[in-house]
């Protein structure tokens, strides 16, 4: 913004109307600031100098509108606007407490703000607003009154119906929302007492209020199998459904490789990269390959290239932004990207072509990376190994695990070489060793939970990670040695 201050108002105001059509939400918030007490719709138009203009003052109320939406200004009961930048204003987050109170945790920093159950009668966890610190409570706690609900995060919510006296409520699964949604008799969708149901927030809360809704889905019977799974994936709002844009951008995808996208890259089907993950993984997104060389080793670490099928901006692109990462639940999972790359183009499945990116690394017989180089490719994974049968094969000199994959037998005994040269150079750099216990939750019938037992980890896990470390490795080096910026952990 051109103009220094507000208070050479009519220097600014020429430079602002030059500037922009209407003015900025900078030079609008400066007003506010500089004017003692709140300014309506009314006499900012006046101020500005567009009265008359009918483009500019439809422009204004747009903006104004939208100010107020964001948390950068509220308007009282006299529809004048206020800056929410005094000190006893604070834009934030809502975290609700399972005990009825709750906390504002604001924008921008500093201590949370906390809401007595009184407040929080009208709001809802993950709920924007704006309060105003009010003092300090016996706990010595900056508190707060609502001020204003900037933004709704609960559309809907899933809970178990009650029935009670001829009255319908849900008593929301969430630990953090503690109030009974109302249903009334006539939105229940047949649902029975005792049922988890998604309900549609018809009413938000108020102080006087409870909040209302009506059943849009009965998902089954209270403590039935497999119904934690549905309530986790409703109540935390992971997207388990895919938009149409997104079945219209995989419509029609072919489920190989189509050979004009081959050309142009390195071609390693003749190298018997292998995938080793664990026994029950549908999806495979990584590929080793090691060979000995005169001053120590050429590891190969191959991933499945989705940048290939997922352009920057599209649908697919969106969506994978939207969920961020691959859900996984026991037996169930829900995938950033539907199944048809996920388990499909994206998943360097065993005997079929797959695009891949390559980290292609010289390694030293001192566990140092003399050489790298990345690379665009196409390969055919030579095996769907698991880690219990690398174990098997590298671990136990199982005769018969050897004998079945004898044609992977040689680059599998270099790589376990390989990892014991990294894990060597690692314990002499005093690398930390996060070597905890992980356990696998083993269902029965009926999927019931049978036990949980500990899931061992082995060389062939160890194998694995270190090809990894040294991939990163080297991908960090090239991203610092051409001054890419990028985030580091």
């Amino acid at each position: 913004m051109s103009q220094e201050t507000v208070s050479d108002p009519q220097a600014a105001l020429e430079a602002e109307k030059y500037e922009n059509p209407v003015a900025s939400r900078e030079f609008i918030l400066q007003l506010l600031a500089e004017h003692d007490g709140p300014l309506t719709l009314n006499r900012l138009i006046s101020l500005l100098g567009y009265d008359g203009d009918d483009e500019r003052i439809e422009g204004l109320s747009r903006r104004m509108r939208a100010m107020e939406r964001d948390g950068q200004v509220i308007r009282n009961r006299r529809g004048g606007y206020v800056p929410v930048t005094h000190a006893e204003l604070v834009r934030g987050r809502v975290l609700g407490h399972r005990d009825g109170f709750g906390f504002l945790v604001p924008d921008d920093g500093g201590d949370d703000v906390f809401l007595s159950p009184r407040v929080m009668r009208a709001l809802l966890n993950g709920d924007r607003a704006v309060v105003q610190v009010t003092g300090l409570d016996r706990r010595g706690r900056r508190e707060g009154n609502l001020v204003e609900v900037i933004e709704r995060a609960n559309a809907e919510i899933v809970g178990r119906l009650v029935l009670e006296a001829g009255i319908a409520f849900v008593v929301p699964d969430h630990a953090r929302i503690t109030q009974d949604i109302l249903v009334p008799m006539t939105d229940l969708m047949g649902a029975r007492d005792g049922q988890i149901v998604r309900v549609a927030l018809v009413e938000q809360p108020t102080l006087r209020h409870k909040p209302v809704g009506k059943v849009v889905e009965v998902l089954g019977d209270h403590m039935s199998p497999g119904m934690e799974i549905d309530v986790a994936i409703n109540s935390h709002g992971i997207p388990h459904e895919w938009p149409q844009e997104v079945l219209a951008a995989i419509d029609g995808l072919n489920p190989e490789v189509e050979e004009s996208h081959k050309s142009g890259r390195v071609d390693l089907r003749h190298m018997p990269l292998v995938t080793i993950d664990g026994a029950d993984s549908k999806d495979f997104d990584d590929a080793v390959f090691c060979q000995a060389t005169p001053d120590g080793f050429r590891l190969l670490v191959a991933i499945a290239d989705v940048s290939h099928y997922v352009n920057v901006g599209s649908a697919l692109d969106r969506e994978g932004f939207n969920r961020a990462t691959s859900v996984y639940f026991p037996g169930r999972v829900l995938p950033m990207l539907p199944e048809v790359l996920s388990n499909g183009l994206c998943s360097l499945n065993p005997d079929v072509d797959r695009l891949c990116l390559c980290a292609d690394m010289l390694i030293n017989n001192d566990g140092q990376i003399a050489k790298f180089r990345f690379f665009e490719g196409v390969m055919k994974s030579a095996a769907r190994l698991t880690y219990d049968t690398v174990a098997k094969v590298l671990i136990d000199q199982d005769a018969e695990a050897r004998a079945a994959h004898a044609h992977v037998l040689e680059p599998l005994e270099t790589l376990h070489r390989l990892y014991k040269v990294l894990r060597a150079a690692r314990e002499r750099r005093g690398a930390i060793d996060f070597d905890t216990v992980e356990t696998k939750i083993v269902f029965g019938e009926g999927r019931k939970i049978e036990a949980i037992v500990p899931y061992e980890r082995n060389d062939a896990h160890k194998i694995i990670e270190e090809c990894m470390i040294a991939a990163n490795v080297a991908a960090g080096r090239f991203v610092a040695d051409h001054k890419i910026p990028a985030l580091y952990r």
